[in-house]
């Protein structure tokens, strides 16, 4: 904001804007230009990016305010000319802009646009930053060029069997994606010298010779390629059915050899630059890395070129090393090349934990016989496509470049330059902010690239630094203005040794002790502070071993400042007249305290983890419980099983919202121990449990440990309820039935006993006194036959015998 002169009336005001503007001018320190004490244009501009310059001839010439470096207002205000005023500021020119496209077509794939702007300019004076942004739209049915890359040791035999006819089956697929798709093809074993190959001469035409599951395969190589993108998917088919396994000596392969010539022999791979370029890496094995090779004698590093010879195999394979990790990344990112990992499930994990470390990869699980390949490709490839990430290329080393997305919600992500979770078609921008940190030497140019990974489009940025004056154009050697005796250059002098003054007209060494007054600060004060001599009525400060003494009256120096732990402001600080003056992103006495807050950005895009603040570039937490740098880690708060549950999931079973792997890696550093019973020994850890997609209970304990790591114990699988088998629940219901029926039969018979032997019990003793009756009854009297016994019996045996009728 420029100020305004004091307005001449009477007003109580006038006094007021009077006493400020006394104050804003005389209070020493708070003018870091003026305090400053530039003695050049250059030297101004260098000091702060609100610092102007002013070149007027005629500007100070009072005693009372000599500085030509200030604010461009108190310039103003103090009578330079606005001409006059040097005061350059960072800027931007769009050199190629155009429009992003919305859909590929086949007939104009060379005019495709992803990204906007194309080339870009950057004017930057030092401290002062500029920003500019980038749209980066993914298009509809762009060209695919897929090449598959697959391991023919021995242990691969059924997966060349199931992808005998993958090609036809992947182009079905592919081109519901795009319209435009080519496959090829190359395979892998290993460097065929000892320790990693049979070498001996009976396992020369056959590695196999002897081997009584497989007897007979190919001899062993590095890398063969075998068919160039083509879209004539039957080729594919073609050279796969032909192929014949190998076999290796040690179980790691060489993988990456292959990996990096498929990516640098674009000629004979057959990679086109308007297509987006993927590499499928299928193994049941991990790979040789860098330095792996000097157990066979090869001490030569890999120099990262193609090396396919007249037959398409690569033939520096036993002459050089390995890659490394860093020249693979390297090499895949210079040919926008996406590298899908294709591993079984044992070995998923090393191979995630690579995709961190080379940017543009993902992996997937592969079956053990290859059987969902064409889906593990559709998979990655809508993976890689739904997300943006941009990198930058030839980075200068005197920039600092900060990156804020916008992604599909509209929320500003200070610090990330990533996107995820888009579709094709979306649009996202990034504000890129550049700031130089310093001048680099007159005349030189710097630039460097922004481009999204895995895209052919970029972003060109070409830098140059305002740290010249426009005034110094009209630099005079040996001006009139300067009594012959010096430079005259934006609007001061700059004297011949031996020669001082305004106008370097004194000699050095001509002492006026008659006006000594003129280099004392007030009355009463020593001349020149006691710090230097007075001569042609200025000061000329002393020498110091700690730093500079400088000012009118030799009043300032560069080191009398507050210190931090030792160090003059904090080492993020210049000393200026005994005050900090701190570098942009610094605050404080000692400039110990950082504004920015990258640092307290937590992996998961909040500040602080959302439980604290940030306070001096550090993490105060103030949720109870909560520590770590980023506040990250918190056992006892609520969130704190949420938090690690998708770490897990993505982790141990690559589901989740964190399963993209870039998340999950940048995300998911703590160590996770898997068990099969999950103890409770530690008291300070906490117990999560929760419900899988698959309706069963994973359960994992947290806790920190002394040194500061994150443990997670998790189980290895999660606890599933095994359904009951149908006809043991209907045998189980029948039997229950029949064993109810048994015991309800049972309980009747019992009751139905008693009853009876009860009434059984009765009757007897009814008989019993019916008896006693008979026997004790006077009037009782026994009744007598007509016929003694003896006759009765004889008539009853001659009427048996037909002898009385």
């Amino acid at each position: 904001m420029m100020w305004k002169r004091c307005p001449l009336t009477r007003h109580p005001a006038l006094l007021a804007c009077i006493v400020l503007e006394i104050f804003i001018y005389n209070v020493k320190g708070l003018n870091v230009c003026v305090s400053g004490s530039a003695t050049s244009c250059e030297e101004c501009l260098l000091i702060h990016p609100s610092c102007a310059w002013c070149a007027q001839e005629d500007f100070g010439q009072a005693r009372t305010f000599t500085s030509r470096c200030d604010f461009s207002q108190n310039l103003l205000k103090r009578g330079c000319d606005a001409p006059f005023i040097e005061n350059p500021k960072s800027n931007k020119t769009l050199l190629k802009s155009k429009p992003l496209s919305s859909k590929q077509s086949g007939s104009t794939q060379y005019d495709v646009v992803q990204i906007y702007p194309q080339n870009i300019s950057l004017s930057l004076r030092p401290g002062d930053q500029t920003s500019f942004e980038v749209q980066v739209r993914p298009v509809e049915d762009y060209p695919v060029d897929l090449y598959y890359l697959m391991d023919l040791s021995l242990s691969m035999k059924d997966d060349l069997d199931t992808i005998r006819n993958l090609g036809t089956k992947l182009a079905e697929e592919m081109r519901k994606l795009t319209s435009n798709f080519r496959l090829g093809f190359g395979s892998f074993v290993d460097k065929n010298i000892s320790p990693f190959s049979y070498t001996a001469p009976k396992y020369q035409d056959n590695p196999c010779n002897g081997y009584k599951l497989f007897s007979n395969c190919v001899p062993t190589f590095g890398f063969r390629h075998l068919l160039s993108l083509t879209d004539k998917v039957d080729r594919f088919n073609e050279e796969v059915q032909k192929q014949m396994v190998s076999r290796n000596r040690d179980a790691p392969e060489g993988g990456f050899d292959a990996i990096l010539q498929a990516a640098v022999c674009k000629e004979k791979i057959g990679w086109r630059k308007e297509a987006n370029h993927l590499l499928v890496f299928a193994t049941d094995d991990v790979p040789h890395l860098a330095l792996d090779g000097k157990l066979g004698g090869l001490v030569q590093p890999h120099d990262g070129q193609c090396h396919l010879n007249d037959k398409n195999e690569y033939s520096a394979s036993n002459i050089m090393d390995y890659p490394s990790l860093a020249l693979l990344g390297e090499k895949l990112a210079e040919n926008n090349i996406f590298l899908i990992f294709a591993v079984t499930k044992r070995h998923y994990v090393l191979y995630k934990n690579l995709t961190a470390l080379i940017p543009g990869t993902t992996v997937e699980i592969l079956d053990q016989d290859s059987k969902n390949i064409i889906q593990l490709i559709v998979n990655a490839y809508n993976n890689i496509r739904s997300k943006v990430e941009l990198s930058v290329w030839d980075h200068p080393e005197d920039l600092n470049l900060a990156f804020t997305a916008t992604c599909q919600d509209g929320r500003l992500l200070p610090g990330l330059r990533k996107c995820a979770d888009l579709k094709i078609g979306d649009t996202v921008s990034f504000k890129v902010t550049v700031d130089a940190r310093g001048c680099p030497p007159k005349g030189t140019r710097k630039s460097f690239t922004i481009r999204p990974v895995g895209f052919k489009d970029r972003l060109d940025v070409s830098v140059d630094y305002h740290c010249d004056c426009s005034c110094t154009r009209y630099t005079t050697v040996n001006s009139s203005r300067c009594s012959s005796a010096g430079t005259y250059s934006c609007g001061m002098c700059r004297c011949e040794p031996g020669y001082l003054g305004a106008r370097c007209e004194c000699e050095e060494g001509k002492v006026d002790h008659q006006q000594l007054s003129s280099c004392r600060e007030a009355e009463g004060k020593q001349v020149c502070s006691g710090r230097g001599e007075c001569s042609c009525k200025q000061c000329l400060c002393y020498e110091s071993e700690f730093g500079k003494i400088y000012g009118a009256f030799c009043e300032c120096d560069d080191f009398s400042c507050a210190r931090h732990r030792g160090i003059l402001c904090s080492g993020h600080g210049e000393c200026h007249c005994g005050e900090c003056k701190c570098h942009a992103g610094y605050i404080g006495d000692n400039c110990n305290c950082s504004t920015a807050s990258t640092s307290c950005m937590s992996d998961d895009g909040k500040m602080c983890s959302g439980r604290g603040n940030c306070i001096c570039g550090r993490c105060q937490c103030s949720e109870p419980g909560a520590f770590g740098d980023t506040c990250e880690k918190c056992p006892t708060c609520t969130d704190a099983c949420a938090t690690k549950r998708e770490c897990v999931e993505c982790r141990l079973f690559n589901t989740g919202k964190l399963a993209d792997n870039q998340t999950c890696q940048r995300m998911c550093k703590d160590e996770i121990v898997i068990v099969e019973t999950l103890k409770h020994e530690d008291p300070s850890a906490v117990e999560c449990v929760y419900k899988t997609e698959d309706d069963c209970v994973m359960k994992f304990t947290y806790s920190e440990h002394p040194s500061g790591l994150s443990i997670l114990t998790a189980l290895k699988e999660p606890e599933c309820a095994v359904a009951p088998n149908a006809m043991t629940v209907l045998l189980a219901v029948v039997g229950g039935i029949l064993l109810m029926g048994i015991v309800l039969l049972a309980i009747w018979k019992l009751v139905i006993t008693i009853h009876d032997r009860r009434q059984f019990a009765q009757f007897q003793s009814a008989r019993s006194r019916a008896r006693y009756e008979m026997a004790s009854n006077p009037v009782y009297k026994q009744s007598i036959p007509p016929y003694p016994m003896e006759t009765v019996f004889q008539m009853h045996t001659k009427s048996c015998n037909g002898e009385v009728h």
